[in-house]
């Protein structure tokens, strides 16, 4: 929710004045202290109603004459807020500085910023690094007794569609000027979930499918 003029004064006196004066870092928690139930304030947008009071001696709106020009202040807020909130996007962005989506966006292009995705793991067991290094052992066997063996072997894959609102990947992302090759375990067992899976034959050019669910 955008912060009215009450709520910057409110930051305003909460900053204070001389050697009584609060870090911007503890501003945000005090706010979200006197305001829980509200979305906290991070610290470019203290730092940008500091600069406004002292800019302009009020921190009142603007009148509405479109959106802003792209500035280096304006510059900056937007990588402040990629650096404080890696996963914001870019319609949280616009709407907190008021500037326009497509701005944010080639703001981030500029500085080569990139939303990386988050990349689903599956969590592994104590004995699971055992049972793969068996498996390896005993395909490799296998192929030497029969060398046509891998060439009978189905090749399937997989989806698991979850409806407990686990991780959607489209909903994530990771704004980095260096890919942070983020990855999130998941377990392979889940209530209320989907399992569609499918396999080619491919000798028998036949497509096998099968779906089924878990509750």
């Amino acid at each position: 929710m955008p912060l009215n003029e009450r709520d910057r004064i409110e930051i305003l006196m909460m900053i204070g004045v001389g050697d009584r004066m609060r870090t911007q870092q503890e501003v945000c928690r005090l706010f979200h202290e006197m305001h829980p139930d509200r979305e906290p304030v991070s610290q470019s947008t203290v730092s940008r109603i500091e600069r406004k009071y002292r800019e302009l001696g009020h921190v009142r709106d603007a009148p509405r004459q479109g959106r802003p020009k792209i500035n280096e202040n304006v510059q900056q807020d937007v990588i402040l807020s990629a650096l404080e909130n890696p996963h914001c996007t870019v319609r949280q962005v616009s709407r907190d500085l008021n500037i326009g989506k497509s701005s944010v966006s080639n703001i981030f292009k500029k500085v080569k910023y990139h939303p990386y995705r988050v990349r689903l793991i599956h969590e592994l067991a104590e004995d699971d690094f055992d049972r793969r290094t068996e498996f390896c052992e005993y395909m490799m066997d296998h192929n030497n007794q029969n060398n046509g063996f891998i060439a009978n072997i189905l090749f399937s894959d997989e989806a698991t569609f979850f409806l407990n609102g686990h991780v959607n990947r489209q909903n994530t992302r990771y704004w980095s000027q260096e890919n942070p090759h983020w990855m999130q375990e998941y377990h392979t067992q889940h209530p209320q979930k989907v399992n569609v899976w499918a396999v080619i034959i491919i000798r028998a050019q036949k497509l096998c499918h099968k779906a089924g669910s878990d509750s």
